[in-house]
């Protein structure tokens, strides 16, 4: 990210609630800012959409008032995922729309994510025009100016409609039991209705958001009770959302693990077997070795973006792709809608599965992954891999004994003090031994520092 943000980061605001940019005076501003920038017509209009967190209900008020006393009318969804924000601030043709949510993080966290006119994340060049606009006083427009707030009423039907217009009308779940994980987040009461009214027998988890449970060992990044439960019900498969409902993580009949490379590889040769152009799929820096290479037998390249769903859409942009995705579970399908949705990668998968006649676990079983070691080493500050000449000379002697048989990859964290060490290859006992080195060496340079 630039460096002259001093707020935004790679997914909008976010951090504890009470402190920094995540405090109610600062939202306030905020949303006077925003509607400065994006909705600078009269009668322009801005969508707000939130997950369950308790702190919802104070951040909604403080951008209303901010986006009223800029002149902007204010449309209000309540609870919504956030990929469900992008799609109505695209049909209601809003100037902006704005989810307030920390996706995946525990409920005493919170944030402010945006979306232009098109449904997708804000350009560089807007955010940088927000930040500025934060710096001049705040003016009340004249009060025959102020704008007023509306509430959609029908918004998750609306949504639930669009959710099922994304795989073909004649597809028909009623042979599928699903247990489906809500992470007692914003899809909590969209989810279960689709794969309900898509005929589905669904086994509803994490579906009673108490403004506090949000993520709470449960849901995409907390699978294990969705294991056990697919499990216990014999279930056909599992399905995990986050928070905010842009990620997905599966669970086959065996009660696996079936992560977003192995989506991202079901849903791409999906398209293909259609007769769709499918050469080029986005992945990440951390995309699984093996994932290339399953996409390789069919023709199929993998191209690897910045860890980041907004990094995942711009590589998109630059090869013409219309799937990417990240291993922790974002998939982006451009030809179905604007951003990360993890209800709608579901659909396509069921799709599949119900297309194919196979199931979950023989779809993904094309994608035969190397064993991947990732190791966060914690640092008092941030060092320059680059040109550091103990690190190059470890780096290169490790990449030297993998050979072709594998790849590392070492990244500071973009959100905390941490430089994450990731070895991956075939020979599990190496990549172990390696990244173990590598985080050492790491761990005593920065100690020096």
């Amino acid at each position: 990210m630039t460096e002259q943000r001093k707020f935004f980061g790679t997914d909008g605001i976010r951090g504890r609630v009470g402190s920094g940019a995540v405090a109610p005076d600062f939202v306030l501003k905020l949303g006077w800012a925003v509607g400065r920038v994006l909705a600078k017509e009269r009668h322009s209009k801005v969508l707000i959409g939130k997950d369950t967190r308790i702190s919802g209900y104070m951040f909604e008020s403080a951008l209303q008032a901010g986006l009223s006393a800029a002149g902007v009318d204010i449309y209000l969804t309540g609870p919504m995922p956030t990929p469900a924000v992008a799609y109505l601030t695209r049909t209601f043709h809003a100037q902006a729309g704005i989810v307030i949510s920390a996706s995946h993080n525990p409920y005493h966290d919170n944030g402010i994510k945006f979306f232009s006119a098109n449904g997708t994340k804000l350009p560089d060049a807007i955010e940088l025009e927000i930040e500025a606009m934060l710096d001049q006083p705040l003016q009340t427009v004249d009060s025959t100016q102020l704008g007023k707030a509306h509430r959609i009423g029908d918004a998750p039907g609306r949504y639930i409609e669009f959710c099922k217009s994304t795989i073909p009308a004649g597809i028909d779940l009623s042979h599928l039991k699903l247990v489906v994980d809500c992470a007692h987040g914003a899809t909590y009461h969209i989810a279960p209705e689709v794969f309900i009214e898509l005929g589905a027998e669904v086994i509803e988890m994490g579906t009673e958001p108490d403004g506090f449970n949000i993520n709470q060992e449960c849901g995409s990044t907390e699978p294990r009770l969705l294991q056990a439960a697919v499990l216990e019900h014999q279930a056909d498969l599992g399905i995990a959302l986050d928070g905010d409902g842009d990620r997905i993580i599966m669970v086959d009949h065996k009660g696996e693990i079936v992560d977003g490379d192995e989506i991202l590889f079901i849903i791409a040769r999906s398209r293909q077997k259609t007769g769709q152009p499918m050469t080029d799929v986005v992945g990440t820096q951390m995309s699984n070795l093996g994932l290339e290479h399953a996409l390789e037998k069919y023709g199929i390249n993998l191209h690897r973006a910045k860890v980041g769903d907004r990094y995942v859409i711009e590589k998109m942009q630059q090869v013409n792709g219309l799937l990417g995705g990240e291993a922790s579970g974002h998939i982006i399908c451009l030809d179905k809608t604007s951003t990360g949705d993890g209800i709608v990668a579901a659909l396509q998968v069921l799709a599949e599965i119900q297309q194919s006649g196979h199931s979950l676990h023989e779809l993904r079983s094309a994608v035969i992954k190397y064993p991947q070691r990732l190791i966060n080493v914690k640092v008092k500050k941030m060092i320059d891999l680059q040109s550091n000449n103990a690190i190059t000379e470890a780096l290169q002697a490790a990449e030297a004994r993998l050979a072709d048989e594998g790849r590392i990859l070492l990244r500071p964290s973009g959100t905390e003090p941490v430089i994450r060490v990731m070895v991956e290859g075939r020979d599990a006992t190496l990549i172990n031994e390696l990244a173990k080195q590598l985080a050492e060496l790491i761990e005593k340079i920065a100690e020096q520092d």
